[in-house]
């Protein structure tokens, strides 16, 4: 059997208008120490986004969510904060903010693969599946 490893995620959420403290998530940066994972997967519902907060520019919001995956990436495609080892760059992502784009606390978990994990946490935490229809609908 694979030997399991701890991990920590963080939702990437964001907040269109963050007053109202309302959000959408649109993501999830997984961090595997153990296995020097670090990446994330973002998706964002425009449909949704707009709904919340129709003045909000949509093109804005998905730029700043690409460069997430950028980051963790690493190297010189993702500026400066790329160029950081891997934990300080975990740290930079899910350190607080009150912007636009926002982290939820960070969680923890075990996994045998972190990109399985990852993967997992977006269907659990950001697609919406539908909703079953109600008895007699």
């Amino acid at each position: 059997m694979p030997a399991r490893n701890t991990f920590d995620y963080a939702i990437v959420r964001v907040v269109p208008r963050v007053e109202r403290g309302e959000f959408i998530n649109a993501g999830i940066i997984l961090f595997c120490l153990t296995q020097r994972f670090l990446s994330a997967k973002v998706e964002l519902d425009e449909k949704r986004l707009v709904a919340l907060a129709p003045e909000v520019d949509v093109a804005v919001v998905r730029g700043h969510l690409e460069a997430i995956p950028r980051i963790c990436a690493g190297g010189k495609a993702a500026g400066p904060i790329g160029q950081l080892p891997v934990k300080e760059r975990w740290h930079w992502l899910v350190a607080p903010r009150s912007t636009i784009l926002q982290t939820s606390p960070v969680h923890s978990g075990l996994c045998e693969e972190p990109a399985r994990a990852l993967e997992q946490l977006m269907d659990q935490m950001v697609r919406l599946r539908p909703l079953a229809p109600l008895p007699g609908h």
